[in-house]
């Protein structure tokens, strides 16, 4: 009864002293769901140990019993290389942080919201719906992309005119933008960088325009490129500039030719 009420009390405290820890400030409160599962199993390992110590004194043989731990552990740690694998990866997550509940991140080809963190694998939710689950060491392990944590975003566009453009017209285009992106509705502090004429294209004079939202917000970002399109393509068809797209010309050469009209020859018929 004694190792019973041991046991118990620390584990209330472990409780209470986490979440004293963790009780204050909402990013703390996400810290402490990640810990869970890893406090669950230091509540378990505390059981295992509570019971050894039981039953030594009890009087009950326990060396054995230990050096059974011992040997199966051995056994149990290389058939479950995995397992393992995955749980360092979790202590790697929760003390590393390189993302966090509720955070965005996008990994390889795929995007979603991360829902659960376990010891074994993490729940990310993505966009289009589904629950995607993939351990953590396959996670830990390749190149992870955080957008909760990005403070402003930067974009980059690529537009194209035709050839037949002006120099006085190519001028303009640069301040065009300019004006357009230093005055959108879609959010405040949308700051303008650069637009240049950069390149002779195949089929169009390319220009490249940055500009910074900020805001990791992807949907105030959708709607802020959309309303600077709408008023650049307005723009660009009050000042009679127009737009390439991927078009080729053939051009075909007529050689002249003379026809001889050769008369055809006269025959006659004689009878003999």
């Amino acid at each position: 009864i004694i190792t019973f009420i041991i046991v118990r009390s620390l584990n209330k405290s472990m409780d209470l002293v986490f979440s004293r820890y963790f009780e204050h400030d909402w990013a703390n409160q996400r810290s402490e769901k990640n810990l869970k599962p890893l406090l669950s199993l230091l509540k378990f390992i505390l059981w295992i140990v509570g019971i050894i110590f039981l039953m030594g004194n009890l009087g009950l043989d326990v060396s054995t019993a230990i050096a059974g731990l011992g040997v199966g552990g051995i056994a149990v740690a290389i058939a479950a290389q995995g397992i393992l694998g995955d749980l360092f990866s979790y202590l790697v997550i929760f003390f590393d942080k390189p993302f966090e509940l509720g955070d965005f991140i996008v990994f390889g080809d795929k995007s979603g919201v991360v829902e659960r963190i376990g010891i074994k694998s993490i729940r990310i939710r993505v966009l289009s719906g589904e629950l995607l689950i993939i351990a953590n060491s396959d996670l830990t392990s390749t190149r992870i992309h955080n957008y909760k944590q990005m403070v402003r975003r930067r974009v980059v566009f690529t537009i194209g005119v035709i050839y037949e453009t002006t120099a006085e017209k190519l001028e303009k285009i640069p301040s065009i933008i300019k004006d357009i992106i230093t005055t959108v509705e879609a959010i405040e502090g949308v700051v303008f960088d650069r637009s240049h004429f950069f390149a002779f294209g195949d089929y169009s004079l390319k220009f490249e325009t940055v500009y910074y939202v900020p805001t990791n917000d992807y949907n105030i970002y959708m709607n802020t490129q959309q309303e600077i399109y709408y008023k650049l393509f307005k723009a660009f068809e009050n000042e009679g500039i127009t737009f390439a797209y991927p078009t080729q010309m053939v051009y075909t050469k007529k050689e002249a030719t003379t026809t001889e009209v050769v008369p055809a020859k006269a025959t006659a018929e004689v009878d003999v």
